[in-house]
């Protein structure tokens, strides 16, 4: 008797322990289902471990699911921004008064897509360009921090009324690196900003959950030297990068003197180098804007090679009145297509000569091809 009640003790505590066994089991498969509810479906999927045959159980493992570019979306936008109207006739028809139906269709360009996470041509950037230390380099420091933001976001709000198929985003485009009329210590022609001032472009940034552009003006330095320098600030997310081969005296003349020039082998470079960094520190693509304004600022553009990891943006830099402006944009951007296209405003200079008036968001609108970036300075 005393063997039986201690074998059925046993049997009862071991029936227990089972049952206490599957209910566990059970609470955690529970757990994993509401886990999954919650989740986003666009960042986590679901992936079931292969087990040996007769295995009851079956492990649920959750993994970050790919995000890949909608390759159908990106077609239609950037075929929008080609800003071609297509008639009844066999000749397209373009949509602006800088082109017309007897010109040759250049746009889209025909490039890489580039990687999952890119920003272009899904959002048009609105920049703010400047250097802190001057007041007469643009907008971006001429006014205090908070007034110049609140400029910076009625214009934003703006091309979002004009454009609402295309979310605008602010930017600060920041000069890291000035030409200088005075040598220097090492002869280059250029300053370098210290880190203090674009970590304070950063700081203002963040307030408007603006991006920025740390720009370069390399003097008689080159962007070899130059770039890496900025690496630690590239490896940010919200960091791009501008090059402006005005400024880049190949010749050894002064800056300022006469109009420099970067080659397709400037460009590549940097290019590369700004890819090596995404693919390095598993980023989306980063914005690599190049400023022109004359035939000879690029030579061999033809050359230039967009990377799945560097979205390119040839933008138009010229200042002057609104004809002058639609000439060069036509002369130098739209005949020389490398991937995607600027437009640069001058708030003062634009508006020199009396009676004229700062281009608005729909006349730059109505372009072959509509630009994607916009810089006010």
């Amino acid at each position: 008797m005393g063997n039986y009640s201690s074998n059925k003790r046993k049997s009862i505590l071991t029936n227990r322990y089972f049952w206490f066994f599957v209910g566990f089991v059970a609470f955690i498969d529970i757990l994993f289902s509401v886990a999954t509810n919650f989740s986003d479906n666009n960042i986590f999927t679901e992936k079931k471990e292969v087990v040996p045959a007769g295995t009851k159980i079956v492990k649920k493992i959750f993994v970050p699911k790919k995000i890949v570019l909608d390759t159908a979306l990106y077609d239609l936008k950037m075929n929008k921004l080609a800003n071609y109207k297509v008639s009844t006739s066999t000749e397209p028809t373009a949509t602006s008064t800088t082109a017309t139906s007897t010109k040759p269709r250049l746009w889209p360009a025909k490039t890489v897509y580039p990687n999952a996470g890119a920003l272009l041509p899904f959002n048009r950037i609105v920049a703010y360009y400047g250097n802190l230390y001057s007041t007469r380099m643009g907008v971006l420091g001429e006014y205090p921090e908070d007034e110049m933001l609140a400029k910076l976001q009625a214009e934003v709000e703006k091309w979002n009324t004009a454009d609402p198929e295309t979310p605008a985003i602010p930017a600060l485009h920041y000069i890291a690196v000035t030409a200088q009329m005075s040598k220097g210590e090492d002869g280059k022609y250029r300053l370098r900003m210290p880190d203090s001032q674009i970590d304070k472009v950063l700081a203002m940034a963040s307030k408007i959950n603006a991006i920025v552009f740390l720009d370069v003006q390399v003097g008689l330095s080159n962007v070899q030297t130059e770039i890496p320098l900025l690496e630690k600030y590239l490896k940010m997310p919200n960091v791009h990068l501008g090059i402006d081969p005005e400024f880049s005296m190949k010749t050894g003349a002064k800056p300022g003197t006469v109009v420099g020039t970067f080659d397709a082998e400037d460009i590549n470079f940097v290019a590369n180098y700004l890819a090596d960094i995404v693919k390095q520190n598993n980023l989306t693509p980063k914005i690599f804007v190049v400023h022109r304004y004359t035939e000879a600022m690029v030579t061999n553009y033809r050359k230039i090679k967009p990377l799945p990891e560097v979205q390119i943006v040839m933008d138009m830099d010229g200042w002057g009145g609104k004809e002058r402006k639609l000439d060069t944009y036509e002369a130098f951007i739209y005949q020389d297509p490398v991937q995607f296209t600027g437009f640069k405003l001058f708030y003062k200079n634009d508006v020199l000569t009396p009676g004229t008036t700062l281009m608005t968001p729909n006349d730059l609108l109505r372009l072959i091809p509509r630009p994607i970036y916009i810089q006010y300075q």
